[in-house]
């Protein structure tokens, strides 16, 4: 029965730690047979201890709103959420009363605007899909709140679109009011090269460069797609490390239990 009793103990703490080690490093898959390298950013994010750099993505918050939001939605995230990235309630009062949102029936049941709260998810930049679709040439912006998890790589994909236009090969059929993007599936995207050099002027005095603009707000959107990221890490290192002293612990109150036993 000890010997039965053991066996059945290792193997639960063989799938407590497979499932902890699991929890920890869940990553979107890479789509199979992907024709396009894309390249690793090297996010500090993106490792085992990997945190969220708070300064990186409050400049990509800013990125977002002064260059993103005027098509792309995030319709998941609320503007109190933003305290989670190193911004005090005061100042995210303030980017929350900058935009204004639909309120609340009036006398005459009509929705009347207002600044929004902290309680509001982001404004939408469309009424809905039909309007979109018309100021966009027919082409729909994606909700941004999960996009880093919808692809697969999702980062580095990101961060790399973000970055890869550049001018199409000779002889590339490059179709009306598409621009050629290196890290996009076909090469043919409908969405412009929306970051230029200074686009934005970070508080921070940061250079705004292309790359650091794409790395800003794509470490951003990898935060608003997964906000608990630190927190399960966390608890499954703590985890890993709890089940490590308990196995040590049990196999010395094995060795102690059967140490007179003659074999």
């Amino acid at each position: 029965m000890p010997r039965l009793f053991a066996k059945g103990f290792r193997s639960l703490v063989g799938a407590l730690v497979l499932g902890a080690a699991a929890a920890v490093s869940a990553t979107p898959a890479r789509a199979a047979g992907e024709a396009i390298a894309i390249p690793n950013a090297g996010f500090g994010f993106a490792g085992f201890f990997g945190t969220f750099d708070r300064g990186a993505a409050q400049r990509g918050l800013q990125v977002y709103n002064e260059v993103c939001s005027a098509c792309h939605g995030m319709y998941q995230l609320s503007y109190r959420n933003l305290t989670e990235i190193g911004l005090s309630e005061e100042q995210v009062r303030a980017i929350a009363g900058a935009v204004t949102v639909m309120g609340e029936l009036n006398d005459q049941g009509e929705r009347v605007e207002r600044p929004a709260r902290l309680s509001d998810r982001f404004r939408r930049p469309f009424a809905n899909e039909i309007a979109a679709r018309a100021a966009n040439n027919g082409a729909y912006p994606p909700d941004l709140s999960v996009i880093t998890k919808a692809r697969a790589n999702g980062a580095n994909y990101l961060h790399a679109l973000l970055t890869g236009y550049v001018d199409p090969p000779a002889g590339f059929n490059l179709g009306e009011g598409m621009y050629y993007n290196a890290y996009f599936p076909g090469h043919q995207i409908a969405m412009p090269p929306i970051l230029n050099p200074d686009q934005v002027q970070y508080a921070d005095g940061t250079a705004a460069t292309v790359d650091q603009m794409s790395r800003d707000v794509t470490t951003f959107l990898a935060w608003a797609a997964e906000p608990e990221t630190e927190q399960r890490r966390a608890m499954g290192i703590k985890m890993i490390l709890f089940l490590v002293v308990l196995g040590g612990l049990t196999y010395a109150v094995k060795r102690k239990v059967w140490a007179d036993v003659k074999h």
